[in-house]
């Protein structure tokens, strides 16, 4: 079968990457490791930019140390994260994350989720995402999946 990339992503050339895509590409037990593993054929294939933050990236690392093991986050750190562009937010984003964690009260939010979110609406201009979190559509933002 042959893979070419998503409409949603071909049109938009970028795409944001939020830690669980990034977790379950590189963890074979995750439940979405198939899925992320097309998205990733599909990036390739069409020559997507890819975005993400440092935050993102802090936590990605994070996770993959804890759930995973230590060569996990490196292999993260030195063979995958050169690959993307990393947004270093300003404190604009910062206040905008803020604002939108303590406003959306009724969804179980994290501020590096917010913080994408002020990303993905600013300075990529409603890229589309790739995420395995639910909170990213709650937010309203499109998910390719």
């Amino acid at each position: 079968m042959e893979i070419s990339p998503s409409p949603v992503l071909e049109s938009a050339g970028r795409a944001f990457a939020d830690t669980s895509y990034f977790f379950a590409l590189l963890n074979a037990r995750d439940p979405d490791h198939a899925a992320a593993m097309r998205i990733a054929q599909q990036i390739a294939i069409g020559q997507i930019a890819v975005f993400t933050t440092w935050d993102v990236v802090s936590e990605t690392a994070t996770l993959l140390r804890y759930r995973l093991a230590h060569g996990a986050a490196a292999q993260f750190l030195i063979r995958l994260v050169p690959d993307f562009t990393v947004i270093q937010p300003d404190e604009d984003d910062r206040i905008a994350a803020i604002r939108l964690f303590l406003r959306k009260r009724d969804l179980k939010l994290s501020l590096c989720d917010a913080l994408s979110y002020a990303i993905v609406s600013t300075h990529l201009e409603w890229a589309p995402c790739l995420s395995f979190d639910a909170d990213f559509r709650a937010m309203g933002l499109t998910v390719v999946r």
